[in-house]
């Protein structure tokens, strides 16, 4: 079942009742508001306004049934996720799989990764873009075990040069660039949340990556899987700024466009799923990996 995601931007207090998200706010004409949410319903909560207040039992309730917890800063920027320690009951089992996998399976590994991500890139050019997509294909098909070739950086250098040449004459992908890198920041880190729920609740370790090894990085597995998933957010933020909305600011409707990115459509074996859901199925076939049942990840193809 999709899980939704719920937002909020305003002063709130979030707290539990019977198994029920209990938000409490005051309207625009200073009447106390309550309404209710099913906790079993939602997938991921994202946190906005520092005037937010939860009850222990809530955030308790919460983890227990493995909702993503995002809080945003004060620039209105997702910089902190709060999950389960324990997400699975083979958690242990699974983790000892995780960690005792070989160098060259983890390597195969992100070599399929890789693959697909330079091809669901290339197919956001084909759909929105005049680019050529020869080298594409060509670096997609060539990728080695654990890409020594770094074919993925060199994609990603061509990928970002074509996609938005038609929008913004001098973009440059980065963390602190010009828009509309923001809105790809915010959609990242939705995203990121996704993927690292499903790995959780696969009984995954979201900080042990397969490739990205960041000492400081505390979601190493959840950035190596979100690759080939970054082209579907790419497309839903093209798609928002070629409809002739001005994106200069991120504002309430942009993070409402941008936080249906969990219900993405997406193409999994051959059948459509939203992206929430593909995204437990790749990491329930990453699970399988380590266990040694399989030896490719499942990944959305555009």
């Amino acid at each position: 079942m999709i899980k939704r995601t719920l937002f909020f931007a305003n002063p709130t207090y979030l707290s539990l009742r019977l198994g029920q998200l209990v938000i409490q706010r005051t309207n625009a004409s200073g009447e106390e508001v309550v309404v209710t949410r099913a906790i079993e319903d939602i997938g991921v909560i994202v946190l906005e306004h520092p005037q937010i207040t939860l009850s222990h039992a809530l955030m308790g309730y919460l983890t227990d049934h493995n909702v993503a917890l995002v809080i945003c800063n004060e620039k209105h920027m997702p910089t902190g996720m709060m999950l389960p320690l324990s997400g699975n009951t083979l958690q242990n089992e699974r983790f000892r799989d995780q960690v005792n996998a070989s160098l060259p399976l983890k390597k195969q590994l992100w070599q399929q990764t890789v693959r697909c991500k330079i091809a669901n890139q290339a197919e956001v050019l084909r759909l929105c873009t005049d680019a050529p997509t020869g080298c594409m294909d060509k670096w997609a098909k060539d990728v080695r075990s654990g890409d020594p070739d770094n074919l993925e950086g060199r994609a990603a250098a061509y990928y970002w040069k074509q996609l938005f040449s038609e929008d913004y004459e001098h973009f440059v992908r980065g963390r602190f660039e010009d828009p509309p890198n923001h809105l790809l920041n915010y959609g990242y880190a939705i995203l990121r949340a996704v993927i690292a729920r499903a790995l959780v609740s696969t009984g995954l370790l979201p900080t042990l990556g397969i490739h990205h090894h960041n000492r400081y990085n505390a979601y190493c597995l959840a950035d190596d899987i979100i690759e080939p998933y970054r082209p579907y957010l790419d497309l839903h933020v093209l798609k928002l700024i070629r409809s002739g909305v001005d994106c200069t600011t991120l504002t309430t409707e942009i993070k409402t466009y941008l936080l249906q990115t969990p219900t993405l459509d997406v193409q999994i074996e051959g059948k459509r799923s939203p992206l929430m859901i593909a995204a437990t199925l790749t990491a329930a076939s990453l699970q399988r990996c380590f266990a040694g049942e399989q030896r490719k990840i499942l990944y959305p193809q555009l």
